[in-house]
Parts: C-alpha cells; sequence; structure tokens
C-alpha cells in the first residue's frame, strides 16, 4: 500500500518531467515504453525465482532498486532539465525491479489465504492497494501543478525504502513451507508454459489483456496527459481523474467483499467492457467532470475482473507454481504495452489523436467480445470447498456449468492433472 501512494503520483509526475523539459507525446511514449521493455524481459525469469527463493526477499531487493531509480530521477528533475536518454535509463530500472517484484507479491499474496473466504480476502488486500491509489492520484496530481514532478518522484522513492524495509521484518512463519526442486531455471520456465498453456480459460484472458492494456496504458499514459494539458487546465484535473478510477476501484472492492458470483470468469470477463468508456472519453473530449465519471465506472468495472482473476489463479493452480503462472500472466498482459506507448505519438500524428482514442476504445470491446466465445471462460465456476491450488489428490477438479447454448442439461465434471 505504501509503494501503490507513491506510485500512482509518480506515474503522473514523470509525464510531466517529460513534458516540462520540452518532450512532446513521442517522447512520454518513449519515456513510458523504457520502463515496460526490461519488464517485459526479465518477467519469466522474476517468476522462476520468486518460486525458488523467499518470496518477500525478493520484492525486498525490487523495492531496494526501485527505491534507487526513483530517487535519482527525483534528483535530475529539481536539479535541472533532465535529458531523455536519462529518463528513459532510469525508468528501465524501475521496470526491472517490477519484473521481479510482481510475480513475488502476487505468488505471496495468493500463498497466504485459503479455504472459502479467498474471495474476501483478495477483495480486501485490493481495498487497501486501492485506497493508496486514490491517495497517491489525487495527491500526485495536486503536486505536480504545486511544486513540480521532481517532489513527487522523491516522495515515491521514500515509499519504496519504507516498504522495503517494512517487508524485511515480516514474519512468515505461517506461510506454506516449498521444498528444494530439481532442474534450473529453464526447467521451472517449461513447467511453468505447460501449467499456463494447459487452461484455455488462463490464456485466451491473457491474450485479450495483451491488446487491452496495450491500448489502454498508451491511451492513460500518452494521451491522457496530452488531453489534460491542452483541454482540461493540465496536472491537476488528470490527476483527479486518475484517482476517480481509484475511487472506483475502492467501492468495486467493498462490493466484491460481499459478492461472490459462482461463474467467476463470466461476471469478471463481461466487466471489462467499460474499460472503453476512458478513451471514448478522451476522444470527445469531454469535461474533467464527465472524464471523471467515465473513470469512475470503468474502476469499479475492472476491479470486478481483478478479484474474480486472483479467485480463479488461487483455486486452480498449484501453490508451489503461482509465481511462475504469475509472470507468463503478466508478460502476455503487457508484451504489447512498449509498442503501444511507443507508438501512441506517431499514431495520433498520422492519424489524429481522436480517431486513435476511438480506436482504443473498439479494440477494447472488440477483445472482449472475442473472449467470451471461450467455453472455458463461460463456464468456470467457483468451488466453496476451494483451498488454493490443486486438491490433495494432485488434481484440481473444475466445476464447469453448461452456458445454455449447447444440448447438455446437467453440470458436467472435468479433471485437470497437475504434477
Amino acid at each position: 500500500m505504501i509503494t501503490n501512494l507513491g506510485s500512482s503520483g509518480a506515474l503522473i509526475a514523470a509525464a510531466f518531467a517529460v513534458l516540462g523539459a520540452g518532450g512532446n507525446g513521442t517522447d512520454v511514449g518513449l519515456v513510458a515504453a523504457a520502463r515496460t521493455v526490461p519488464l517485459v524481459f526479465f518477467l519469466l525469469i522474476g517468476g522462476a525465482v520468486a518460486d525458488r527463493l523467499p518470496r518477500h526477499r525478493v520484492m525486498v531487493a525490487a523495492n531496494a532498486l526501485n527505491c534507487l531509480s526513483q530517487g535519482v530521477f527525483a534528483v535530475l528533475v529539481l536539479t535541472g532539465e533532465p535529458a531523455l536518454w536519462q529518463m528513459a535509463l532510469l525508468s528501465a530500472l524501475g521496470g526491472t525491479g517490477q519484473a521481479f517484484f510482481s510475480p513475488a507479491a502476487e505468488g505471496m499474496v495468493l500463498s497466504s489465504v485459503s479455504g472459502e473466504q479467498a474471495g474476501r480476502a483478495f477483495a480486501y488486500f485490493r481495498l487497501g492497494s486501492n485506497g493508496a491509489s486514490i491517495a497517491g492520484a489525487a495527491l500526485g496530481g495536486a503536486l505536480v501543478a504545486a511544486a513540480g514532478p521532481g517532489w513527487v518522484l522523491a516522495f515515491d522513492a521514500a515509499a519504496f525504502a519504507v516498504a522495503g524495509g517494512l517487508r524485511a521484518l515480516l514474519d512468515l512463519s505461517g506461510m506454506p513451507e516449498r521444498g528444494p526442486r530439481d532442474g534450473g531455471l529453464l526447467s521451472d520456465l517449461r513447467d511453468g508454459w505447460r501449467e499456463f498453456s494447459g487452461r484455455s480459460w488462463l490464456w485466451s484472458v491473457v491474450i485479450q489483456f495483451a491488446v487491452v492494456n496495450a491500448v489502454v496504458g498508451a491511451a492513460e499514459a500518452v494521451y491522457g496527459p496530452l488531453v489534460a494539458q491542452d483541454h482540461l487546465g493540465g496536472a491537476r484535473p488528470w490527476g483527479m481523474a486518475l484517482a476517480a478510477f481509484g475511487a472506483g476501484t475502492l467501492c468495486s472492492a467493498i462490493l466484491m467483499t460481499r459478492w461472490k458470483p459462482r461463474r467467476i470468469l463470466l461476471a469478471g470477463a463481461i466487466s471489462v467492457f467499460p474499460l472503453a468508456l476512458p478513451p471514448a472519453a478522451l476522444a470527445v473530449p469531454l469535461s474533467a467532470g464527465w472524464l471523471m465519471l467515465t473513470m469512475f465506472v470503468s474502476g469499479v468495472s475492472i476491479e470486478i475482473f481483478a478479484v474474480t482473476w486472483m479467485l480463479a489463479l488461487h483455486q486452480e493452480i498449484p501453490e508451489e507454481k503461482f509465481s511462475r503462472v504469475s509472470s507468463y500472466d503478466w508478460l502476455g498482459s503487457i508484451a504489447l504495452l512498449p509498442a503501444a506507448t511507443a507508438l501512441a505519438g506517431p499514431a495520433a500524428e498520422a492519424f489524429g489523436r481522436a480517431p486513435a482514442l476511438w480506436g482504443c476504445s473498439a479494440l477494447v470491446v472488440l477483445l472482449t467480445a472475442a473472449v467470451l466465445t471461450v467455453p472455458d471462460v463461460r463456464r468456470l465456476t467457483v468451488r466453496e470447498s476451494a483451498a488454493g491450488g490443486a486438491a490433495p489428490d494432485g488434481t484440481a477438479a473444475v466445476r464447469a456449468e453448461p452456458d445454455g447454448l449447447g444440448p447438455n442439461a446437467g453440470p458436467a465434471e472435468k479433471t485437470v492433472p497437475q504434477d
């Protein structure tokens, strides 16, 4: 939560630091892409490392690297106009840290809960994280407008330092123990690939989000700040729009502590459609108030997906493979993001900013509709007795119910073998 507080504001600060140094939309996109390239490159390695080493130690090391990169970024912005290559390099170091942090963090969260309360636990976890994101986005936008982006970056560096220190003191005596494994990292990666590729619901949703995350990321990282600067009054209203998105996720997380849909992936997939609203609002462009409303609605919807997705992973993936499967999930979900952010500026120059944003919105709708054609996405249901990962007999019994379109009149049971 502490890192979310700083990072939410730092995303705004980095974009406006580039603009403040005389950069344009293409430069903003290049710096954003510089962060995601090493993130894509190191994610699989990060997942394999996190399944071998204590996950919280991997997270502490990643926090230290992020603290260093953001601290230097802050110093450069506060003491003068940083060069574009310097900002890109520091963003790349931040992406490297995230590549090791994210699979370890997701694996640690998934392995820390069990039983029928898993969905509620994930909702409470995201409730705290999203609360910090709301405050960070609002505070970040205000501080960028009032004091400049350098101080926001400095705050983010301090947040990483505090978070790393607290994680180093965690008592993990109740966490499941993982025994030694034969083979090296390549063997681990092949094992993770078998887990990932053997589940149609898993890889189809990841392919969907490869495109959805790319176009939404380009809209928010590149087009959003530009529209805000040209039409909405600068950093403050854009920060408030991002805070509205966070507020939506917060409200939705509260909802998900009470509601656990039976067809978890069907509910999650349908909830992705409203992500098309913010790019459309930026394309018009709508006023700051209406933009905040669309961001709020998209925040509500994506949080429903996030909690149901975590519940599906927790229910179907063995604990000792959480981080590796998570790394394939992350890799597929962000694989196109570097190209999308780097090409967002040239695309706007070639076709116009509004057509580019309408294209982003259309792709979200089309890909979400496509993933709903996958039978396992429609049929995967929650097991009330799920305790996370594989069942004691080495299998994960996935409850599948007919979607009403086929001839089957009753539920079918299918068993997925696990290693």
